[in-house]
Parts: C-alpha cells; sequence; structure tokens
C-alpha cells in the first residue's frame, strides 16, 4: 500500500512539473509573439518600362473567388491614382491593364504559406495547402516528449490557451503593358475529357500590342490568438500597397 502511494505521489510531483512547464512554454510563446507580426511577399519581380506622364493610363479589374467578401478594388484605384496614373474604364484606352484574382483569404501556417508563394501565378491551391488556407491550423509551442500520455494533456492545455494563429490573403496578378513593338502570343492548354484518361491538345496564337506579366502575392499576419477581424484590414493593406508598388 505505501509503494502505491508513492507511486501516485511520484505521478503527481511529474503532472505538476509538465503542468509548471507547460504554463512556461504557454508564457514564452505569448510574450514572443504578443506583437502584430504583417508581411507581403511575391513570387516574381515585375519591372515596368518608365512612360511619359501622358502615358499614365491603367484599367483595373480585381475580382475575389475566396470565400470571404474580401474586396480592394476602390482601394488599389486610389492608391494607384495617388502615384499619378489615371484610371480609365475602357482597356482599349489604358496603357496598362491591371488584373488580379484573390484566391483564398483564411487561416494558414508558415509552410503552407511558402508552398502558395513559391507555386507563383496559376499555381493550383490544392491537398494541404488548401487545407491550411481555408480550413486553418494554429502554431503551438511543442516540448520534448515527457511522460507520454501526461505530457500530451499538458501540451493540449497550453495550446488551447496560446496559439500563435496566422491568416493570409492569397492573390494572382497579372498586368498588361501597351508595347510599340508587335507581340507575339502563344497559348497552349490541356483539357481532360470527363473521368477518362483522355486529354485534348488546344493551341492558338495571335499579334498583339500588348506584353504580359505575372506574379502572385501573399499578405500575411500573425500573433498570439489573433482573430481574423484583427488582421484582416492589415492584410487589405499589405495586399494594396504591394500591388501599388509595382507602379
Amino acid at each position: 500500500m505505501k509503494h502505491r502511494f508513492g507511486r501516485l505521489g511520484l505521478l503527481a510531483a511529474m503532472l505538476a512539473m509538465l503542468a509548471l512547464l507547460s504554463g512556461c512554454a504557454a508564457t514564452y510563446t505569448a510574450l514572443e509573439h504578443k506583437d502584430l507580426d504583417v508581411q507581403t511577399k511575391m513570387s516574381a519581380t515585375i519591372f515596368l518600362e518608365p512612360v511619359a506622364p501622358q502615358q499614365r493610363t491603367i484599367f483595373i479589374q480585381i475580382r475575389n473567388t475566396s470565400d470571404k467578401p474580401f474586396f480592394i478594388e476602390q482601394e488599389v484605384a486610389a492608391a494607384i491614382a495617388a502615384r499619378g496614373y489615371q484610371i480609365v474604364f475602357d482597356p482599349n484606352q489604358a496603357h496598362y491593364i491591371l488584373q488580379a484574382n484573390i484566391l483564398a483569404v483564411g487561416r494558414t501556417d508558415q509552410s503552407a504559406l511558402d508552398h502558395a508563394t513559391g507555386l507563383g501565378y496559376g499555381g493550383v491551391l490544392a491537398g494541404a495547402t488548401a487545407g491550411a488556407l481555408l480550413g486553418g491550423r494554429g502554431h503551438y509551442w511543442q516540448g520534448a516528449a515527457i511522460g507520454g500520455l501526461a505530457m500530451g494533456a499538458a501540451e493540449v492545455v497550453a495550446g488551447a490557451l496560446v496559439k500563435v494563429v496566422w491568416y493570409a490573403a492569397v492573390t494572382d496578378i497579372q498586368i498588361q503593358e501597351r508595347s510599340r513593338a508587335a507581340v507575339s502570343e502563344e497559348f497552349s492548354s490541356t483539357l481532360r475529357q470527363g473521368t477518362a484518361q483522355t486529354y485534348q491538345q488546344q493551341r492558338s496564337a495571335k499579334m498583339t500590342d500588348m506584353m504580359k506579366y505575372q506574379t502572385r502575392i501573399a499578405s500575411s499576419a500573425k500573433k498570439v490568438n489573433l482573430e481574423f477581424e484583427e488582421a484582416e484590414p492589415y492584410l487589405r493593406q499589405g495586399l494594396v500597397q504591394a500591388i501599388a508598388g509595382m507602379f
């Protein structure tokens, strides 16, 4: 009986120690990530040719195919206009055509965000990447395995209270710039026919007077226990600044 109580006392001491360690880890995480960290990354740099003031005309079209009401066209137009550009509503009268599609807005993690940015323009947000961006996963401190189930329980408690949460907005950008010389443009696509292993190749070519540039921009925000309502204005600001900064 005495031996049994001794083992129970040792287990209680271990649980108390693990709870203390877990609490210290949670406190460390809370202090380290207490301030909002906002970053904006671009998959590829776009360089546009300098033009005369009378050629600084731009047509803007920004779509949102994410599941959140995240609309920034007016903000982008105002930011570009502040740089000395005239916003026009006829693409045929514009020297530049800016098109953007907001692909995903939501909770994410570092690896999913890096993967989405690394894919570049047109890269498919699929599998773990899409799941992380739309479903969401929080980062929290994980210590060494001390005591198996007991340590797991302590981590769950700490992780439930203190999480480093990421939110991101991933956007594809295409800019067309009117060129003095004729531009040859070729288009190729592979179409899948139903569920069978049958594919159809489609190709086309044309001459145009527009040069095209493409990139992907990911704006992210992270903080302990971050809520989307707090992150949203910073995601907007980072995305708008990055788009306008290309002009």
